[in-house]
């Protein structure tokens, strides 16, 4: 019944691509869906896109080994959403439409006059190097689940997760992904509400349990500084949002500037109870595991499934599996399309299309699209990071490169080229030190200084650059 669900699903989401091919005709409908979607499917697209295998497999896993102590990530995370829709949708919608722009660095090269394209070639490279980690994260995380659900090996599930993404991703382009997010969304906040309700009614059965919680692990365990400096690691999070090209781009896409504040709305509506019920997979998870409700799991990543295949109906249990594999591909394909997008109109439309010829650039997306799903592919399966991890990477990165830069372009007139230059590379270089220098890492989080160095950079610069003229 598990393998029935899953693969009704799986026919729905390729049916949705197969239609959304007749209406991708150029690269703005592949790019944007040619902004002409409305505000639930931009604000189920954006929410679904934005919480990946992370929210399903990661955040649970995180929980269930570290307690409450990923409360702060998710209050972190809920303030971030809500902080994005209010300060940089709207804004960036009308600054899209001004400057009939396609994709993130397009915009910024247009707004600020670079003729040389620094701007635009910097901001494709950073996103297509950290998409690619974030890409590879969703195709690991759909090994986990394949192989808890059906016994297929990791290997064999990233392969069947990829090829399905990738494939319904180079149909529909943009329309293709936001639609099969809507179902996407549905599912996932089905799973991320049901699952840990039906958890703690379980839980409260336990002849040897109260189904209370331990909040003396909302610090894990620390105190004073370093319980702080745990807070702060976890609130962090909420900043990236701000940064992501993946989200930003369903900014630019819906229909009408009027309709963010509808779409506002339902992205908040989402997200609460999301993560509230991500947090409580981990935590009752972990203490059915203790009762004996739930066999032990190797990996904390495949609790959410484990959970789901004990404690629900074979048929429910295979619609919520579905819901990770929901989370993943919604994330992978979202980050897919953006890659492409840049790869395309910001790299071989503006420098390189007049040397090819009359290959049409929608045709050069859908290539790139394979080509950079096999490289993700790759790392997925060399690298031994847990989704979580892998996540947290490529989130800090994004967010540091782009937040402090489109917060400022949208809000601060002193903003200059040259800032918007040393912001992003400041934000990306800085993330990649930070995290790879273990006792920098374990003191403050890069994804909470790479952002603040990054604003810095494009404050400076930009004064500096202003006094000069």
């Amino acid at each position: 019944m598990i393998v029935t669900s899953f693969i009704i699903y799986l026919l729905i989401v390729l049916t949705v691509g197969f239609i959304t091919v007749r209406l991708t005709k150029n690269l703005k409908d592949f790019a944007l869906g040619g902004q002409r979607l409305g505000p639930w499917v931009i604000a189920f697209s954006e929410r679904a896109s934005g919480e990946s295998a992370w929210l399903l497999l990661g955040l649970p896993g995180a929980a269930m080994v570290m307690g409450l102590l990923e409360l702060w990530t998710a209050i972190g995370c809920i303030g971030g959403i809500i902080l994005s829709w209010m300060i940089i949708a709207k804004p960036l919608r009308i600054a899209t439409e001004k400057y009939n722009a396609i994709t993130l660095p397009e915009l910024l090269s247009k707004k600020f006059n670079d003729d040389s394209g620094i701007i635009r070639l910097l901001a494709a490279v950073i996103i297509i190097f950290f998409f690619t980690f974030y890409v590879a994260a969703q195709f690991s995380g759909a090994g986990k689940v394949l192989n808890v659900t059906f016994g297929l090996t990791q290997m064999q599930g990233m392969i069947l997760g990829a090829c399905i993404i990738i494939f319904y991703t180079i149909l529909g382009g943009f329309l293709a992904v936001a639609w099969t997010d809507l179902i996407q969304g549905i599912i996932m906040i089905g799973t991320l509400v049901i699952l840990p309700i039906v958890g703690w009614m379980e839980l409260s059965g336990l002849e040897h349990s109260t189904g209370t919680l331990d909040w003396s692990t909302l610090y894990g365990g620390a105190s004073g500084l370093k319980a702080f400096l745990g807070a702060v690691a976890g609130l962090s999070w909420g900043l990236g949002y701000m940064g992501q090209p993946h989200l930003l781009v369903r900014y630019m896409a819906i229909d009408d500037p009027k309709n963010i504040r509808i779409s506002r709305r339902i992205a908040i509506a989402w997200a609460i109870p999301a993560f509230i019920g991500s947090l409580f997979i981990g935590l009752v998870g972990a203490q059915l595991i203790s009762g004996g409700m739930i066999s032990p799991v190797s990996d904390p990543e495949t609790l959410m499934p484990e959970m789901a295949k004990t404690l629900m109906h074979p048929w429910i249990a295979g619609i919520f599996i579905s819901g990770a594999i929901a989370a993943m591909m919604s994330t992978a394909d979202s980050q897919l399309l953006v890659s492409t997008s840049v790869l395309t109109e910001d790299i071989i439309g503006k420098y390189f299309h007049h040397k090819i010829g009359k290959i049409n650039l929608l045709t050069i997306g859908r290539m790139f699209t394979i080509v950079i799903g096999i490289i993700a592919f790759y790392l997925a399966w060399q690298t031994k990071d847990l989704v979580f991890e892998m996540v947290s990477y490529a989130w800090s990165g994004l967010g540091a490169s782009f937040g402090p830069v489109i917060v400022c372009a949208l809000w601060w007139k002193r903003t200059t080229r040259n800032g918007i230059i040393a912001g992003m590379l400041t934000g990306a270089i800085s993330t990649i030190i930070w995290k790879n220098i273990e006792v920098l890492n374990t003191m403050v989080t890069e994804r909470l200084i790479s952002f603040v160095f990054a604003f810095m950079a494009v404050i400076i610069v930009s004064l500096y650059t202003k006094s000069k003229k």
